[in-house]
């Protein structure tokens, strides 16, 4: 019997141990998908009359800190970010130590947006929210609205939202030099805000994409977004409000010998509101040239090279009326030798000139050096001319489907402000037949009077085709290669053909934009047509 019951014991330990080590194998059970569950806060939430300077949650299963400083959000915002413990290891309880003094008679909430998950999955807990008051009663009044960017399609993540109180205390400069009183953030993939815990009164609202996390406007860095008017608590309860970038301030930067024969003078601000002139008595036979660099924000002086220590300039903001002077010593280091860049290849622009861009300034164009041929070698015609603004050459011609292009330039065809000219250069362009393209017809329906400048992007909002109207014109696009497109109307009040930016000091919104809801399919050997009804 002993035997038996010891084979009997035997069998069941086995048996246990495989059962054990299936329930322990990998791929049995359904994964976790659940965040982890606050269980308990001490002090609770929703606490009043709160003194301490720790906070500890408690929750159902093991945790871990991701991301925790750009997407916590305290309101009010407090001087010193607070520690958040433990950072480096998977704990059941966190604990936040507050490093500031508190206001009295306030709510704060601790939004942690997604910045806790649990350890084995990574399963967040989204956004848990922990409110306290210093006070006797917790604020109850929140409004809710959406940040969307003033000119492209796709809003900025982590957008700040804020509320400062309007009291004598308040004026314009406020968003420059003081923290909110109220603070909550769109987080990663939405355009939807909304601030809780608030007390009546009138604010100030601010959108501010916060680069270096201050909450302080950095106008050099950051979009801004404002209301026109101020907000009544609990009056408003929705609000929208569109984002964008401020032409900076004007500030200039120290100039610098680049090449022997350039000196770039940087800035911030216009190019066009700025005048640089030289100090120094330069001989007549030096040649001079201002132009702007191409994609940046510099201005560069160029000259013919001769025997001089150093150049002196003043350098004026001709708004502001403002000088600086500047000494920049020379030394022998190599001149800017001549480059010719196409602007685009391989295809021939239908809608636009052809485009050579040049790196030093362009003094003067050699048309019988420039020989342009089709497909049965036949001449041509065309025009060239000088885009001083941007330094590049143009080349304007008749440019038919199905159709090969040859343009030669032989030495002479340009020549710099140096006297140097181009070697024997050679490009070759084409188009596709008729049938490979698609057309787009488009009308707009709206109640504005405004010029309407309209573009087609591609997806990622680069402008391929723009065209400018009332809105009354059929807008035609013809000859466009099959691509989804994105469609951007812009209100274009003052009728200077681009977009302007706002100004938050000034009150300026940026000139309105629209986009059609949809891609437009265009494809292939298709004539499409379009009615996109305008927002007022």
């Amino acid at each position: 019997m002993r035997k038996i019951t010891g084979l009997v014991f035997i069998f069941l330990s086995l048996f246990a141990l495989v059962q054990c080590a299936k329930r322990g194998s990998p791929s049995g059970g359904e994964k976790d998908l659940e965040g982890p569950e606050l269980i308990k806060a001490f002090p609770s939430n929703l606490s009043v009359s709160f003194k301490g300077q720790k906070i500890k949650l408690l929750f159902d299963e093991y945790v871990q800190l991701k991301d925790v400083q750009s997407q916590l959000v305290v309101s009010p915002p407090l001087k010193y970010n607070p520690e958040i413990k433990p950072q480096n290891r998977a704990s059941k309880v966190l604990e936040i130590i507050l490093k500031d003094t508190l206001q009295e008679n306030t709510t704060y909430s601790f939004n942690f947006g997604q910045s806790i998950v649990d350890f084995n999955e990574g399963n967040p807990n989204d956004y848990l929210s922990y409110v306290m008051s210093t006070g006797p009663f917790i604020d109850s009044l929140q409004m809710s609205g959406i940040v969307d960017d003033a000119l492209n399609a796709e809003a900025d993540r982590y957008v700040s939202v804020m509320l400062y109180r309007v009291d004598s205390t308040y004026n314009d400069s406020t968003v420059y030099k003081k923290q909110p009183n109220y603070i909550t953030n769109t987080l990663d993939s939405l355009i939807v805000f909304k601030l809780k815990n608030l007390s009546a009164g009138k604010y100030a609202m601010v959108a501010l994409k916060d680069e270096n996390n201050n909450t302080l406007f950095d106008q050099s860095q950051e979009k801004i977004g404002f209301l026109d008017r101020f907000i009544e608590i609990p009056k408003d309860s929705f609000i929208g409000i569109k984002m964008f970038k401020e032409i900076p301030n004007y500030r200039p930067v120290k100039p610098k010998l680049e090449a022997a024969n350039k000196i770039t003078f940087g800035y911030s601000g216009l190019a066009k509101d700025i005048e640089i002139q030289a100090l120094t008595n330069i001989p007549d036979s030096i040649k001079t040239r201002i132009l702007k660099e191409r994609g940046k924000d510099s201005l560069n002086f160029w000259f013919t090279p001769y025997e001089v220590d150093s150049l002196n300039f003043i350098v004026k903001h001709i708004p502001t009326q403002k000088i600086d002077t500047f000494t920049v010593k020379t030394r022998k280091i190599k001149s800017d030798s001549l480059m010719i860049t196409p602007e685009k290849r391989g295809n021939a622009p239908f809608s636009k000139p052809y485009y050579l861009e040049v790196n030093t300034p362009i003094y003067k164009l050699n048309k019988d050096q420039i020989f342009i041929t089709n497909i049965d070698t036949l001449s041509v015609p065309f025009t060239s001319f000088i885009d001083s603004l941007e330094n590049k050459m143009g080349l304007r011609f008749e440019v038919k489907p199905a159709e090969r292009f040859r343009i030669q330039m032989f030495p002479g065809a340009i020549e710099d402000l140096f006297e140097n000219k181009n070697d024997t250069i050679s490009y070759e362009l084409a188009t596709k037949p008729l049938e490979a393209y698609g057309t787009l017809r488009l009308k707009l329906k709206t109640t504005s009077s405004s010029q309407m400048i309209v573009q087609l992007t591609d997806e990622k909002e680069v402008v391929l085709r723009e065209q400018i109207g009332t809105p009354s014109t059929e807008f035609f696009f013809e000859h466009l290669e099959p691509l989804n497109y994105k469609l951007r109307v812009i209100y274009d009040g003052n009728k200077n053909g681009i977009w302007d930016t706002g100004n938050y000091l000034k009150k300026i919104q940026p000139e309105p934009v629209s986009y059609f809801p949809e891609l437009l399919d265009v494809r292939a050997n298709w004539e499409f047509e379009e009615t996109f009804i305008l927002p007022n």
